[in-house]
């Protein structure tokens, strides 16, 4: 008498579990076709199971072949969307827990955790992380991308540095139950604070508005502001940068500056400034070219007011380009304060 196959029920596995057991009887070829479709984190944890699940008999592997046709049939043609997935998550994890994978997913920043790190600002990551176990660094650094570890450490301290050069060298496999864990104190400590310490604010958004409106728009809308409520538009005027600001610039930016500008372009600029304004550029230039610009000016005869403040708006991104660089230092009223974009 044949001896009867041992069976088992199928509906106690788990999901990995039978992944493992498809992947071992689809065969090698196709197996790793599937692997480079999948996430480290996924790999890991099917490649655990496929180690420790021993001998299966063949008809388990037959349940789970049955049990895949059977909801392949049901469900005909597959459409994969961001809301499908959505709702999908929606049934078994809680509304809040769900915004924050779909945001991953939508984000431009990364498409998980470790992908967002590989955006943050080197001296940001290093400052949060200088704070944590070395060994908790170590991992994180072998998560992210070798040139922004890099990036990272050289950030650090040397001796802490040094200490997780150490413990990355020395480093085994990390169970996911620490991944998971230290993934999500990345998102629920660090990665929610850079973002709400990021978000810049309402006014100073509004001025940078406000800044490329002409000039007659812009007093439109603010007589109008100021109107409804002088406390907003005040605070709209103050991170705003107009173009006799230009007047804060010391001589070095300002030549700085020159070097970076289209003549024709502050020909035109100028037409509609103060003689103050004027005179700062002058100075900065040689006595030639401040000539040529002179005739320039001269030449153009009356112009429109709206191309005047076209060419001022062009003007003012640039200085504001270039003090975002550190190239040139705008200071307030004269001082040694600065006005950061």
């Amino acid at each position: 008498m044949a001896k009867t196959p041992h069976t088992c029920d199928i509906s106690e596995m788990t999901g990995p579990q039978k992944a493992a057991v498809m992947f071992l009887a689809m065969g090698d070829e196709r197996a790793a076709r599937l692997f480079a479709q999948m996430s480290d984190d996924e790999i890991r944890e099917v490649s655990q199971h496929m180690v420790s699940l021993g001998s299966v008999d063949a008809g388990v592997v037959e349940q789970l072949l049955v049990e895949f046709v059977g909801q392949m049939s049901n469900v005909g043609s597959l459409h994969g969307t961001y809301e499908a997935a959505e709702r999908i998550l929606l049934k078994g994890l809680e509304k809040s827990r769900v915004e924050e994978i779909m945001q991953e997913l939508r984000g431009p920043a990364g498409r998980t955790m470790w992908d967002k790190l590989g955006n943050v600002n080197e001296e940001v990551l290093a400052t949060y992380l200088k704070n944590e176990y070395p060994q908790t660094v170590a991992v994180v650094l072998a998560k992210i991308k070798p040139a922004h570890a890099a990036r990272v450490l050289s950030a650090l301290p040397e001796d802490f540095s040094m200490e997780v050069i150490m413990r990355m060298l020395t480093m085994e496999a990390v169970r996911k139950e620490v991944l998971d864990n230290i993934e999500k104190t990345l998102r629920n400590e660090f990665m929610s604070n850079l973002a709400r310490t990021a978000r810049v604010d309402a006014h100073e958004r509004m001025a940078e508005i406000f800044n490329n409106f002409d000039r007659s728009t812009e007093q439109r809308f603010m007589t109008a502001l100021e109107e409804r409520s002088r406390d907003p538009s005040e605070r709209i005027k103050a991170p705003m940068f107009t173009f006799e600001d230009l007047i804060k610039l010391d001589p070095s930016s300002v030549q700085t500056l020159l070097r970076n500008l289209d003549k024709a372009g502050l020909a035109l600029a100028l037409k509609g400034t103060s003689e103050t304004l004027r005179d700062l550029f002058f100075s900065n230039m040689s006595e030639r070219a401040g000539k040529i610009l002179r005739e320039d000016m001269e030449a153009m005869g009356p112009v429109r007011p709206t191309d005047v403040d076209e060419a001022q708006a062009a003007i003012i991104n640039k200085a504001k380009e270039l003090a975002t660089a550190g190239e040139i230092v705008i200071a307030e009223g004269g001082g040694e304060d600065q006005l950061v974009y």
